[in-house]
């Protein structure tokens, strides 16, 4: 199943990605830590050091992931075209 939907674009995520080497995703609502952290490794072949899960207000599920490679999360951004 793809728990991962989509990368996050707000102010805040995009500073994340340089000052703490990682990406906020939305992902379903079923999803686990685990599981996301699975589905990011296997989809975008990098090495996650661990996943932060937050349910806002709205009702959506973010994943903060953060990257054990330096600079991954800016490499892994400039691919899905965040910045």
């Amino acid at each position: 199943m793809d728990y991962v939907k989509y990368a996050l674009t707000t102010e805040k995520a995009v500073a994340g990605i340089e000052r703490n080497n990682a990406i906020v995703f939305v992902v379903d609502k079923s999803a686990t830590k685990t599981s996301v952290k699975a589905e990011v490794e296997k989809k975008y072949a990098v090495k996650v050091v661990s996943v932060n899960t937050a349910n806002t207000i709205e009702g959506v599920k973010k994943a903060t992931v953060k990257f054990a490679k330096a600079g991954a999360a800016a490499d892994l951004a400039s691919k899905l075209k965040i910045i």
